[in-house]
């Protein structure tokens, strides 16, 4: 893929929600020895975290040689290559490991459920997985789809290498079927408020389709949600 088409262009903005979520400390039964992030471009998040965290390991993963080198800097170790092709010696060189993060990344894997899986057969029962997912079902989304105009961007909710496309309702699933518990959900809204004509309709369609309209005219104006996630027989 990468030989194909550029990445998401690297920028150096710490997602603080995200942030947020992730273990704190090396000691206790909230502390990460040891982060893996998938997707860590320039390493801007890693430089926050351990600014923070200097003993926790910190290993950063990207699909592109450029921004892994650039990220290593700030990460104890960078990796550059396609995590979904990792064979069973090069994953497990990744383990153990206490915290795995995806900023806005499994929506560019191929079988974000596979990975999930293999992470969460390898994880302790300690463990955790924070993430940061774009919302497709944003009320802009929507707009687009209704209108003809759903045109790939070079960034964004319309990111042209997004692979795999998630709403609140298969984010859920996408959890529970690899295995994993939701801990904490939170629900980014950060752009323009939508028009009233266009939420109504919104809310039109959902009622016809037999969902709850409220619901879904409160899924629409979320942008992103991110979630700690911990194994289903465990957690933090």
């Amino acid at each position: 893929m990468a030989a194909l088409m550029k990445q998401t262009p690297a920028h150096s903005v710490v997602n603080r929600d995200l942030l947020a979520l992730m273990p704190t400390g090396t000691n206790g039964a909230n502390g990460a020895r040891h982060v893996v992030e998938v997707g860590c471009m320039h390493g801007a998040l890693a430089a926050a975290y351990r600014a923070a965290n200097p003993g926790t390991r910190y290993t950063g993963i990207d699909i592109d040689p450029e921004y892994a080198a650039e990220a290593a800097a700030h990460c104890d170790t960078a990796l550059a290559g396609d995590v979904e092709h990792f064979d069973e010696q090069a994953f497990d060189v990744l383990f153990p490991s206490d915290c795995w993060v995806f900023g806005d990344c499994l929506e560019h894997l191929r079988d974000p459920w596979r990975l999930l899986r293999r992470i969460r057969e390898r994880i302790s029962p300690e463990g955790c997985l924070v993430t940061c997912i774009p919302n497709a079902q944003h009320w802009s989304v929507q707009m687009r789809l209704a209108t003809g105009l759903f045109r790939y961007e070079d960034s964004g909710l319309l990111d042209r290498t997004h692979i795999r496309w998630f709403t609140r309702i298969t984010m859920l699933e996408m959890f529970q079927q690899t295995g994993w518990r939701v801990e904490t959900g939170i629900a980014r809204r950060v752009s323009a408020t939508p028009p009233a004509e266009l939420m109504h309709g919104i809310r039109a369609i959902a009622r016809a389709g037999g969902a709850d309209p409220e619901q879904a005219a409160a899924d629409a104006e979320v942008f992103q949600y991110l979630f700690k996630v911990v194994p289903e027989t465990g957690g933090r």
